[in-house]
């Protein structure tokens, strides 16, 4: 891709960005969410047309732009991150929707089975071409967006935040599948936020920042301080934020929970979460991190345990009770149980509280509430250019924002967020943090639960680590040790004593 430029009214949404990828290898594609990432890939589909002056070759030999047909023709498939299969019909009519085979104008069921069945062989896959797409995981479903793109003999195949929905295993079959396609000379362009799948995968790493190409990184060149700073413009140093104090011994305990089960995923589980502490809670997937912070919350139902907050016990019936009490969870799923990505911003923001403000007669004041959302857009660097746009438009990183204002505006004493920057991007992490940390320095008690280990040690004063439902351990940073992800892993793995 050379010189490409894309302009959307007075918007300039890409800057002169060139990019070049070599049979056989994984070029991985990072910058912050709008950097242009998803808008040189439509471009490169024939999705979207460049401006005049850009040129886009495959093996030396320009393609018509803004033709998806002839782009895939040329042997570039793309696999978005929101899967694009029907559900109703079975694998081998969505590996040839639009192009079935077909015979005297007949599509050919025996033509297709046998075209697809080696395909699937090759990639490992269990189920066959009659197997109706609705009946698989989205780990099968990703493999046949796969599968499709290799009936179309593919050159160049993009994959947009591939694993997303993936659990761990199907994540390690993606892998190898990805390795097999490199062995055969196939190109992988691979977009991702996750730094850990890119140190296992990439050769090589081309940055976009603010619509422009910043450069690329050889395999042996990659580091975290290196990417970031590409992608956001500053070093890893001022990353995490910690500026908050972290609490003495002596602090008040403002949460305290006490042989907390439910008799199937989590078993007495005990702590306490200081004023002005961020709290990590860490441990291998399945170790019981979420379901203990769903019975806390009373999103689920206990058989054992209680809740007290600043030393009085609180009486948990479901999560109203918990937000009345001045307890704040946000989901680890944002789009399926936090956010109503078809209301506005400022609906979201409001919609746990606007009731509490009421103007006589019962009449819900809207001035109050879009004075709240204008508030919290500001304090919490909300990118929109209006809080009447639905939030379903917003990057992932300005959605969980914007779930976050909504938890604020319930004034909490305690906040869980579960996984709090999962599917955002760089930029968008760093941004989280700093409110993480401003919420600790007002003396609010903060607990993090996340998979991602130098997120924990870098924001965290504490982590508890929970390993079959229970806390296995607790690790503490002091100023000589910091917490170290080796502590950490002892207790996820069993092989460490209880504090560490």
């Amino acid at each position: 891709m050379r010189n490409i430029s894309k302009t959307f009214g007075s918007t300039r949404a890409l800057t002169n960005v060139s990019l070049t990828v070599y049979p056989g290898e994984v070029h991985a594609l990072m910058g912050e969410n709008g950097a242009g990432k998803s808008t040189l890939m439509k471009v490169l589909s024939g999705a979207y047309i460049a401006d005049p002056g850009g040129a886009v070759l495959v093996e030396g030999r320009p393609i018509v732009a803004g033709d998806p047909i002839k782009a895939k023709a040329n042997g570039i498939s793309v696999i978005y991150q929101e899967l694009s299969l029907a559900p109703n019909l079975t694998v081998a009519q969505n590996m040839f929707l639009g192009a079935e085979p077909s015979r005297y104008g007949v599509v050919d069921k025996a033509e297709a089975r046998s075209r697809v069945e080696p395909i699937l062989k090759q990639l490992g896959i269990s189920f066959g071409p009659s197997q109706i797409v609705a009946a698989l995981s989205l780990g099968e479903r990703q493999m046949v967006e796969i599968a499709r793109a290799l009936t179309t003999n593919a050159k160049i195949i993009v994959m947009d935040e591939p694993t997303t929905s993936l659990t761990s295993r199907e994540t390690e079959r993606l892998f190898e599948v990805i390795a097999g396609l490199k062995a055969r000379g196939i190109a992988i362009i691979y977009i991702s936020h996750r730094m850990e799948e890119i140190y296992a995968l990439a050769d090589r790493v081309s940055v976009l920042r603010d619509s422009a190409y910043v450069g690329t990184l050889e395999r042996e060149d990659l580091s975290a301080e290196k990417l970031v700073a590409m992608m956001v413009g500053r070093d890893l140093s001022s990353f995490y934020k910690k500026e908050h104090r972290a609490p003495l011994q002596a602090a008040k305990t403002v949460l305290a929970v006490r042989d907390m089960g439910d008799g199937r995923r989590v078993h007495g589980c005990s702590f306490d979460a200081k004023a002005g502490e961020v709290l990590g809670i860490a441990g291998l997937v399945g170790s019981g991190r979420t379901e203990l912070a769903r019975l806390i919350f009373g999103a689920d139902g206990k058989t054992s345990g209680t809740v007290a907050l600043d030393g009085k016990e609180l009486v948990i019936g479901g999560p109203r009770d918990a937000m009345d009490a001045g307890i704040a969870y946000l989901t680890e799923d944002r789009k399926g149980l936090g956010l109503f990505l078809d209301m506005t911003i400022n609906e979201n923001i409001n919609i746990g509280v606007i009731g509490k403000d009421a103007a006589r007669g019962g009449i819900l004041n809207f001035a109050a509430a879009k004075e709240r959302a204008s508030r919290a857009i500001k304090a919490l660097s909300i990118r929109t250019l209006s809080a009447s746009i639905n939030v379903g438009a917003l990057s992932g990183g300005n959605q969980q924002k914007a779930l976050i204002a909504r938890l604020l505006e319930t004034k909490p004493r305690v906040i869980i967020l579960d996984e709090p920057t999962r599917g955002v991007d760089v930029g968008a992490k760093s941004e989280i943090y700093r409110i993480i940390d401003e919420l600790a320095q007002s003396g609010i008690a903060i607990v993090v639960i996340s998979s991602d280990l130098p997120e924990i040690i870098g924001i965290a004063d504490r982590v508890l680590v929970m390993r079959e439902g229970r806390i296995a351990g607790e690790v503490q940073a002091t100023p000589e040790h910091p917490i170290s992800q080796e502590a950490v892993m002892a207790f996820s793995t069993g092989s460490a004593s209880k504090v560490a």
